[in-house]
């Protein structure tokens, strides 16, 4: 079923929506909450939690890319499930390390002033990502979207652990050097 069809049964209120949305995206909506729970069990619940949630804001919304929203959701409520389970204590695995790669090029400072700026940087950092080659881009989204490991990475593109890491290293500089011309404080 076309996503467009699949939107249509949501806005009809369609109980039907929420079973075509898993047979078409519940594989991709698991894989990226259990990329970053770690926990085939928590990943479930992430993932049925997408679909109540998909079907509370459609309507009014109307998702133009059905994957993008779902996806989107799925990693939000993910990362809300990673912080409970890990509220007391730091969390070791894949997402442990994800933020404190990234956070050497993008500040995880939260303030006024840097949330009225958040829209500003999500739109430089897409243009960045259109400035890469798109196997460092692919990759870098794997890694920071998808939250996959070194090893799942290389693995996907054919190329060693070290590459990999060399290819996120570079990246990571390039975006920081790329932020920076542009104004933000890092």
């Amino acid at each position: 079923m076309k996503d467009k069809d699949i939107v249509n049964l949501y806005l009809q209120r369609n109980k039907n929506a929420i079973n075509e949305t898993d047979l078409k995206y519940g594989r991709y909506c698991k894989t990226i909450a259990r990329n970053i729970l770690g926990n085939s069990e928590d990943a479930e619940e992430c993932v049925n939690d997408t679909y109540l949630h998909t079907w509370n804001s459609i309507p009014p919304k109307k998702p133009k890319a059905l994957s993008t929203y779902l996806g989107k959701i799925t990693r939000n409520l993910s990362f809300d499930k990673f912080r409970y389970n890990n509220a007391e204590k730091r969390g070791g695995g894949e997402i442990k390390l994800v933020l404190d790669e990234l956070e050497e090029c993008v500040s995880g400072n939260e303030s006024v002033e840097n949330e009225l700026n958040k829209q500003h940087l999500i739109n430089e950092i897409n243009s960045f990502l259109n400035t890469i080659p798109k196997e460092s881009c692919d990759i870098f989204l794997c890694r920071y979207w998808y939250v996959m490991s070194v090893c799942d990475i290389a693995k996907q593109f054919g190329i060693t652990e070290n590459n990999t890491s060399v290819i996120l290293n570079r990246t990571r500089n390039k975006l920081k050097a790329y932020l920076i011309e542009r104004g933000f404080e890092l």
